[in-house]
Parts: structure tokens; sequence; C-alpha cells
């Protein structure tokens, strides 16, 4: 989990500076949408191959080589001067940390007793929400010019490959093929897959245009990147009161609708808080937390149905749906923006959330009973 955190605090470093130099060059907000989107592709393109590849080679040492090509390229973000150049940088870059994802939760997953699964993963997703607060903190400080912010995320990158090689003689051993062709995973839990569709939509979207969203709102380039780490601290504080709660609760996709009714919720009010930045702190404060919800929830649900290498598939199929998301929300929100103003950026989040919303409540009524 370490290894996680320390990738992330890159990752979340990336969402809001890559951003903001985009924004300073002139390119439109749909443009750097669409640029944020190749997450998704390298995501997608990924994450079908990556249980192929640690079968192939070794968990821990597929996840040492992703750790090396996603330092490299984040240094290439610097030095790439045409604009073309970031498309395929984003590829490898997302690409290689697809692969970490995919093959730490699966190890996290496989590990965790079923009884105490949902902790488990609240203490993982609680250091990612530590990374996710880590890298706009930086931001804030470091700011968006020169090298010095790049290398600090490829610095932290790279000191994740310490805690792999140190554990890399209990990574699991994947010897089984899965039993279903990969997208038959997609559909087999669709209360996690949907859930984070639609936090990978919001995180990779909300993430990457919130820095202009805030400051077309008014607030400095300081304060929306203050309010990003408000918005991880948040995370920080739910996540592990989420995963217990989610191991005494009878069925985890009530949780899950309650946590979608929230960001709903709270998407609805950014309009409504423009300007007065304590106000839109506290929001964000409980609203990050319980959006994040989303996936520490639907990954502790996708653990407690599946076992062995369908559970390695599934987290592959799960992390192939927050890529989708994370192509669909960076290119409907930014799309949203130019057509409407600044206030698309919360509409369409509040889109998604509202989707997931009827979803959820189709499943609890009409879907079958599960724990």
């Amino acid at each position: 989990m370490a290894s996680i955190g320390a990738r992330l605090t890159f990752f979340f470093l990336s969402l809001p500076l890559l951003s903001i130099i985009l924004e300073k060059r002139g390119i439109s907000s749909t443009l750097i949408g669409f640029n944020s989107a190749m997450a998704g592709v390298a995501a997608m393109a990924a994450a079908p191959v990556t249980t192929w590849l640690a079968r192939r080679f070794g968990a821990a040492n597929t996840m040492l080589w992703a750790v090396l090509l996603a330092a490299v390229s984040a240094l290439g973000f610097y030095y790439a001067e045409a604009f073309w150049m970031w498309f395929p940088l984003r590829v490898v870059f997302h690409g290689a940390t697809t692969t970490l994802f995919v093959l730490s939760e699966f190890w996290i997953n496989a590990a965790s007793p079923p009884s105490r699964r949902g902790m488990v993963l609240g203490i993982y997703s609680t250091v990612l929400s530590i990374g996710f607060a880590a890298g706009p903190l930086i931001f804030s400080i470091v700011g968006s010019e020169g090298v010095f912010p790049f290398l600090i995320g490829a610095g932290a990158i790279l000191l994740a490959a310490i805690p792999i090689f140190i554990a890399r003689y209990e990574s699991p051993v994947l010897d089984e093929k899965p039993e279903l062709h990969f997208f038959r995973y997609v559909f087999l839990v669709p209360s996690a897959t949907a859930a984070v569709f639609v936090f990978g939509a919001v995180e990779a979207g909300g993430l990457s245009l919130f820095p202009i969203y805030a400051t077309r709102s008014g607030f400095t380039e300081a304060q929306a990147a203050l309010l990003l780490t408000i918005m991880g601290i948040g995370n920080v504080i739910f996540q592990i009161p989420l995963g217990m709660l989610s191991d005494r609760i009878s069925d985890r996709r009530t949780l899950l609708f309650i946590m979608a009714v929230i960001g709903l919720v709270g998407a609805m009010t950014l309009p409504l808080l423009a300007g007065n930045w304590l106000m839109m702190a506290a929001v964000l404060l409980f609203w990050g937390g319980c959006v994040a919800g989303l996936y520490t929830v639907g990954l502790s649900h996708l653990g407690s149905r599946l076992t062995g290498a369908d559970l390695a598939a599934a987290n592959a199929a799960f992390i192939f749906c927050y890529a989708i998301g994370t192509v669909a929300g960076p290119q409907a929100i930014g799309a949203t923006i130019d057509m409407t103003g600044n206030d698309g950026f919360a509409w369409a989040i509040a889109a998604f959330f509202g989707l997931y919303v009827l979803l959820s409540v189709a499943r609890l009524l009409f879907g079958p009973k599960r724990t």
C-alpha cells in the first residue's frame, strides 16, 4: 500500500499541474479534457493484459517495470514542448499506473480476511487518499513553473519500488486462467463496476478541470489546489470508517446508493458556493470522502463475490470500468463547460451521480439479493 500511496502522490499532483500548464498555453477546456481522457484509453488497453503479464513474468516484476515506465514518462511531460507529444506520454504513464492498480488491488483483496475486507480496503483507500491530498498540496507550494514539480513526482514514483521489491516473494502467484472472458467480468458485479465508472469519471474529469473551474470562479491557483487538498483530507478521514461499515452492512449496494445520493447533492450545491472558499471547502471535505467511498465499497463488494484467478480478472475489469469513466468524465465535463459556462462543471458531475442513483435503485428493487 505504501507503493500505491507514493505513486499517487504524483498521479494527483499531475492532474492539476498539467491542466494549469495547458490552460496557460491557451488550450481549450475540451482539448484539455481530451488529453486527460488518454489516461482512460491507456487504462482500457492495459487492464485486459495485466493479468496475462503477471502470469508470465510474476506480479512483483511486472509492478517494478511499471514503476520505472511511470517515472520516466512523468519527467517526459516537462521536456515535451509540443502539445501532441503529451498524448503518447499520457498513454505510457497511465498504462503503467493501471498495471500497478490492478495487481496491487488483487494482491490486497486476495490477502484480506473476508470478515475484515472492508476495513483493509479502507486502509488501502486511505493510503490512496494521502496521495490525493499530498499532490495538490505540493502543487500549491511549488506552483506550475519549472522542472521541480516533475522531479518531485518522479521521485515519489521511484520510491514506490522499494516496498514492492521488499515484498516481491510474497506476491500472489497466478497459475490459472480465469473461467470467463475478460469482458464478462465487467457485467458480473454491475453495482461495483458501475460505481467505479462514476468514480473514475468524477475523479479524472473533476480533478483535471476543477482548478480551471475554481480559478474562473474567482479563486487563486493556490486556493484551488488547497480545495483539492481538503477534498483529499476528507478521503483520508472517511475511507476506514466506510470500509468498516461495509463489513457490517447486509447489502453493500445500499451503502453505494447512499454515497451516490450524497455525491449528487454535493455536486448540485457547487454553483451556489462559487466565490465562498470556506463553504466550498466544508462541502468538499465531506463530499470528497463519500465520493471516494464508491471505490472502497465497490472494491470490497467485488472481493466478497470472487476469489483466485476470477478475482484477478474481475479486478482488471473493475479498473477497466474505472478507465472508461476517466475517458467519459473529462470529455463530458470539459465539453459541458465550453457549451454552458463554468457551472457546467457541476451539472456534468451531477449527471454522472444521477445515473448511478437510478441504477442503484433498479438493482436494489429488482436485482438478486446479495451480501
